[in-house]
């Protein structure tokens, strides 16, 4: 009778990929429901200042609406799950709240255990939300172990800097992984754009304060292109003036461009330069002007390896998505490209 009774309690700690999704929906519903004042948020910003409650809600708020049953199965639905589940390593970001859910939720719904590492500047949320998990279905602690170093995994997904990615790559040299590195976002305008599509392409330059892979640090403008009018759009994120981390920065490559008097826009928190770079220090944008369309092309595809997602007006430039989505992908968007559901279901 023994392996019989062993056979029914591993049967029982399973879940389906129905309850996984079901679970799921179940945490969206609960991360809609937390307010402005819950503790949590609190918390998670007294750890970490760039956790505003503000940026943490829109993270909460964006997990609460894509966590639903339709959406999940409609995104599970185009693969073919393991039969075969591993313990893949995840190693966390700590840039933007939330910034592993994506990856989490991959591991998870694919059929695997995640030994998850969470970023030393995340030591609140993503804790908070492994627990809220487990909470709804406590067959989830088989599922999920928290760590603070991985010794034992065989697969691998990390993300971090350009410098953290090359330890990765040695240090897991013999398992499959993907190892995510430093992007960052472009926008292309037209002079075209209309007030509301500039205060939408505000928001995809300072969500989370624009510390994450998906925020505009570039933009690609035409020649003579009269800045008035985005500076005006901005106008509502001059709050950012008020936090103290935002300013520091702001102020500090200020003093730089203007002690090596590097030619530059300032509206008093942020700095705008023309500079063929991507990545912007924080606190200010780069810029480059067009003559043609092919100019972008061109950029674009040479400097493909550097960008997460281009800004802007599809009708212009094909691959570009709408001004204010920068931070709203679709489940089934991935970072880097890299298709990470069918990663876990080859492992």
């Amino acid at each position: 009778m023994q392996p019989y009774i062993h056979h029914l309690v591993l049967f029982k700690i399973q879940l389906t990929q129905e309850e996984i999704i079901n679970a799921f929906a179940q945490l969206g519903t609960r991360l809609a429901s937390i307010s402005i004042d819950d503790t949590l948020l609190q918390k998670a910003h007294i750890h970490n200042n760039w956790f505003t409650p503000q940026w943490q809600l829109y993270a909460l708020n964006y997990w609460g609406v894509k966590l639903n049953v339709t959406d999940l199965n409609k995104w599970a639905g185009k693969y073919t799950f393991t039969n075969s589940p591993k313990k893949v390593g995840l190693i966390m970001a700590g840039n933007i709240p939330l910034v592993g859910m994506h990856d989490l939720v991959c591991i998870l719904l694919s059929g695997h255990k995640a030994i998850v590492k969470p970023s030393s500047d995340d030591p609140v949320l993503t804790p908070w939300i492994i627990n809220e998990l487990i909470k709804i279905d406590s067959r989830f602690e088989n599922r999920i172990e928290l760590v603070e170093k991985l010794n034992d995994c065989e697969a691998l997904i990390a993300t971090g800097s350009n410098n953290t990615a090359r330890y990765f790559e040695h240090y897991f040299s013999s398992v499959p992984k993907i190892i995510r590195k430093n992007r960052n976002s472009i926008a292309i305008l037209t002079g075209n754009e209309t007030d509301e599509e500039l205060r939408a392409l505000a928001n995809d330059i300072f969500a989370y304060f624009g510390l994450g892979c998906r925020n505009v640090s570039k933009l690609m403008v035409p020649e003579d292109y009269n800045f008035n009018r985005f500076f005006e759009a901005l106008e509502s994120y001059k709050e950012f003036g008020n936090h103290n981390k935002y300013f520091n920065n702001y102020t500090y490559h200020k003093a730089i461009f203007l002690m090596n008097i590097v030619p530059h826009l300032d509206n008093g928190f942020l700095l705008v330069k023309e500079d063929d770079k991507i990545a912007s220090p924080l606190g200010a944008l780069f810029t480059s002007t067009y003559k043609e369309k092919n100019d972008i092309i061109e950029y674009l595809d040479k400097n493909r390896e550097s960008i997460q997602i281009v800004i802007g007006n599809s009708d212009f430039i094909k691959e570009c998505i709408p001004f204010g989505q920068s931070q709203n992908p679709n489940l089934y968007e991935y970072a880097d490209d890299i298709d990470t559901m069918k990663f876990l279901n080859q492992l």
